[in-house]
């Protein structure tokens, strides 16, 4: 403001008049899908594979055991090199999805793991009295004990997903995503598109966070009215 020098920092106000010009040009829409496509796909993945590997590896500590090095690895390594090492594999178009999916995945199965295993004892030595199957243990006393460790884990993964995602695209400059955007604005000193853009990625991952707790919610409240 001193310096009256806007290639340093815009004003909020200018922002806001780029975020509404931004919106009107006819590859935002394409942009946005595209980075909301793959982040999204990357932490479906990592949901799912998530609770599987967690939920058998509350069953089978043995699989605790193998996967235990893999997590940590993924949980200490930053996620600038795992970008750079990943280019070596994928194409920049895959990057967000693998790099969403593995930034995501300890969340997810760290917390369902930890679920299971404090699940009340009491009812699962009834359950062993009552000789209930697995499968039917695993409905009925350990999910409706995993509810509050889901939530807890989507809550911090979904923001981990869209910041790891679209740090994947600025390093690997995915054409045609919002990375890509951001990288071109650092290049041309174009900061209202950079904090325009900025607004944008936040805008989606609060409202995606949002969209999915509140679905998961409904899927928990039609289980538990069965």
């Amino acid at each position: 403001m001193v310096l009256d020098l806007h290639l340093l920092l815009v004003t909020p106000l200018e922002v806001v008049k780029r975020l509404f010009t931004l919106v009107l040009e006819n590859d935002f829409w394409r942009t946005l899908l595209f980075s909301f496509s793959r982040i999204v796909l990357g932490f479906a993945l990592a949901f799912a594979l998530g609770c599987l590997l967690g939920v058998l590896s509350g069953k089978w500590p043995l699989l605790e055991t193998l996967l235990w090095p893999y997590v940590i690895t993924i949980k200490t390594v930053p996620v600038a090199s795992f970008i750079i090492i990943s280019l070596i594999f994928f194409s920049a178009r895959q990057l967000s999805t693998f790099i969403s999916f593995l930034m995501v995945f300890p969340v997810i199965y760290s917390n369902v793991l930890e679920g299971i295993r404090s699940t009340d004892r009491e009812l699962l030595e009834m359950g062993q009295v009552f000789r209930i199957p697995w499968g039917r243990r695993l409905l009925y006393i350990y999910l409706p004990h995993l509810k509050p460790f889901l939530f807890s884990a989507c809550s911090v993964a979904l923001g981990m997903s869209w910041k790891s995602g679209v740090a994947a695209e600025v390093i690997g400059v995915a054409a045609g995503s919002i990375g890509e955007k951001l990288y071109e604005s650092k290049i041309y000193f174009m900061t209202e598109d950079l904090l325009a853009w900025t607004v944008v990625i936040v805008l989606i991952s609060v409202l995606f966070e949002k969209l999915f707790l509140r679905l998961m919610k409904a899927a928990f409240d039609c289980w538990e009215a069965r």
